[in-house]
């Protein structure tokens, strides 16, 4: 099998802890080739999400000193889906097997080796795991399992303690090319692929420098997302729920007239059973919502400047 591999990591407002990733991932790499398990034209690939900061900056300077790194920057911020999709495609016209990870450092980049040894063994896919969260908080791992629970309860094939920390090869990378969907959920798209996977588990550390990009209003967020692009449950518990509504309101009705129950319960219970139905025409909304942008078919990102395609001095520009 070929060995070039190449690392996308998308960056939004990361200038406090990019220079601390490319000394790491300057060393991973170079120790990769070292050992000849990877290609000497393999590269990191850093994706500027519109970032407001310096981050752009240290990319671009970092790419003329050392060969090892090259970068791709958005015209605005795209968010982290977007920003990672745009990354991979990118790179698979370049590269054998693609890994992608956070900037943060937070994902072990030792755990590299052995995604890159799985890969040889055939893998197509290699899933890094969490092997446990023992260093995050009880509100953190509560909420972060749960998150895995609910989203398999709703039928999503998702890979338990799995983020975005994954190795893809080219023919699984022209494959998910295929996917055109606006609403993206990459965990869940990659089990829908296919082809020969593995898990690698790894320890997370800990952000030492910069903000986490996914407070908890950005997971829930996530989770819906997910739930909403993968799963048709929410639509079939709806229909559930209206069956029992009906049933309770009609023995609601009759024990009304029995027991000659006074206005002000009634309307309560009518106020109740309002809010119920709002509620169902809201998940409802947010599926033909969902709908509608699919259907309008708009780039997913525009490419503002690819370092890899400088030609007579100036950068091509792509929209994807």
């Amino acid at each position: 099998m070929k060995n070039i591999l190449y690392m996308v990591i998308p960056c939004f407002n990361e200038e406090e802890v990019l220079p601390d990733t490319i000394k790491v991932m300057d060393k991973k790499i170079k120790d990769l080739i070292k050992k000849k398990k990877i290609d000497k034209n393999s590269k990191v690939m850093f994706v500027n999400d519109g970032s407001s900061d310096k981050t752009w900056d240290i990319i671009e300077k970092t790419s003329k000193k050392n060969s090892l790194f090259t970068g791709i920057s958005l015209s605005r911020n795209k968010g982290h889906q977007n920003a990672l999709v745009a990354g991979l495609l990118v790179s698979k016209d370049y590269a054998d097997m693609v890994i992608s990870m956070d900037a943060d450092l937070q994902d072990d980049v030792n755990a590299i080796d052995k995604m890159v040894d799985e890969y040889f063994d055939g893998a197509e896919i290699v899933y890094a795991v969490r092997s446990a969260r023992k260093k995050d908080s009880f509100f953190k791992r509560f909420t972060a399992e749960s998150f895995y629970k609910f989203m398999s309860k709703m039928g999503v094939d998702i890979i338990y303690n799995h983020a975005d920390f994954r190795l893809t090869s080219k023919r699984v990378l022209d494959s998910f090319s295929k996917y055109h969907e606006v609403n993206l959920f990459l965990r869940g798209i990659f089990p829908l692929i296919g082809y020969k996977s593995s898990i690698v588990y790894y320890e997370r550390g800990e952000r030492e420098k910069g903000e986490s990009k996914y407070p908890l209003s950005k997971m829930v967020s996530f989770a819906w997302d997910g739930i909403t692009s993968f799963s048709t449950k929410p639509i079939k518990m709806i229909l559930y729920l209206g069956l029992i509504e009906m049933i309770i309101s009609f023995i609601s009705l009759i024990i009304f007239i029995i027991l000659n129950f006074n206005t002000g319960s009634i309307i309560a219970f009518m106020v109740f059973l309002s809010g119920i139905q709002i509620f169902c025409i809201g998940i409802v909304g947010e599926y033909i919502g969902k709908t509608y942008f699919e259907t309008k078919q708009r780039p997913r990102y525009f490419i503002d400047i690819n370092l890899m395609e400088k030609k007579n001095g100036r950068y091509n520009k792509k929209t994807i």
